[in-house]
């Protein structure tokens, strides 16, 4: 076998991939690309670009259905019953597609809510959502077992909940209950290279694996699984590497979204991360009934929240749940990265008629976090 010498070795073409090695190349250095399938990683061939085009179809569905007037569409080639395992980020976006689609969908889902992370008046305003379009959960899930039905051409998932026993009959089954790195057959046991239980591969703040001069990037690491992040895991790597940087994974804010629809967009802490801080903490929420924009649309489902630091007025994370949601979250997302007083913001003038012109108005409106809803 012909051995062949390179300055840097880059395996997978994920979104920090690629440019990493045109980076590399660039700096004149020998580089090789390495990758198991597709050129863009698993977002732009089977994850996020190819789910949202579905999203969208699914939503123009759903508009024409309305304007039609609340009748199903019929595809043949549908699931005529959809029961999905996991009630998170992947699963809900699918449960309202296929929903709107015009398949009966049902979530089960082994938490006590849906979407764990967040806090619960989230988790309560999604499921709501998602329920007025005829969505079916169950969550506090126990015992689930799945089997062929009667038929053999389907699926059975029989289990527990709310102290009853279950039997769900359904044409199909998405199993929606997490990913796992494909580090397994990469040999990293023969490099030495250190991973988890789960087989994520162990790196510092600086994406350093414990062999010198190996770094990993992107989903491998365990240190984000989003498309975003991967890209800037390759903008710390390309500046430390490269350009003598000093650049850190904790100096990135957590976002992140779920397109259903209305959108969710996600930045910083939640409402139980602040309280954990022990620190005053202001709190501001905007429904969306008081939105013209949203009312406009007829699109008034969800609301806007956003905490704050008392003492320092910096803002600590913001949960947007509503129209263009995954959009509007980046104003506050961008004053986070500029250590921003919340100030800012709110005396910034924004554009009438749209839904980030409300963000000052919330702003405007803080009160103090008080004690815990029961």
């Amino acid at each position: 076998m012909k051995t062949t010498s390179y300055d840097a070795i880059v395996i997978g073409a994920g979104q920090a991939g690629p440019p990493l090695a045109i980076r590399l190349a660039k700096a004149g250095k020998r580089t090789a690309l390495v990758e198991r399938e597709h050129l863009g990683g698993t977002c732009v061939n089977d994850g996020c670009i190819p789910t949202k085009t579905l999203v969208a179809s699914a939503r123009a569905a759903h508009v024409a259905r309305r304007s039609a007037d609340t009748t199903m569409m019929a595809i043949d080639t549908l699931p005529e019953h959809l029961v999905i395992a996991g009630g998170s980020y992947i699963g809900l976006e699918f449960a309202q597609m296929y929903r709107r689609f015009g398949s009966r969908v049902t979530v089960v889902e082994y938490g006590d809510r849906l979407i764990a992370r967040e806090d619960p008046e989230v988790s309560r305003e999604v499921q709501a959502i998602l329920e007025r379009e005829g969505v079916v959960f169950h969550c506090s899930v126990k015992s689930a077992q799945v089997s062929r039905d009667a038929s053999g051409a389907g699926v059975r998932v029989a289990f527990e909940a709310d102290g009853k026993s279950h039997v769900l009959d359904g044409s199909h089954l998405l199993a929606a209950v997490g990913r796992k790195p494909n580090t397994d057959d990469l040999g990293l046991d023969r490099a030495g290279i250190a991973t988890d239980e789960r087989g994520f591969i162990i790196v510092d703040d600086a994406l350093r694996t414990n062999v010198e001069g190996i770094w990993a990037l992107g989903d491998a690491n365990g240190r984000g699984a989003f498309t975003h992040t991967s890209y800037n895991d390759y903008q710390i790597a390309c500046a430390n590497v490269l350009h003598g940087g000093h650049r850190s994974v904790n100096d990135r804010l957590t976002t992140y979204a779920l397109f259903i629809d209305p959108p969710l967009g996600r930045v910083g802490m939640t409402e139980a991360e602040v309280r954990k801080r022990g620190k005053a903490a202001l709190v501001g929420v905007m429904p969306m009934t008081r939105v013209g924009r949203a009312r406009e649309r007829g699109e008034t489902q969800g609301f806007m929240k956003v905490l704050v630091d008392a003492e320092s007025e910096r803002i600590l994370g913001a949960s947007l749940l509503c129209i263009e949601g995954d959009e509007i979250v980046h104003s506050l997302l961008d004053a986070m990265a500029a250590d921003a007083s919340y100030k800012t913001v709110e005396r910034a003038v924004h554009i009438h008629p749209t839904v980030s012109e409300l963000i000052p108005t919330m702003l405007g409106e803080l009160k103090p976090l008080g004690e815990a809803k029961g």
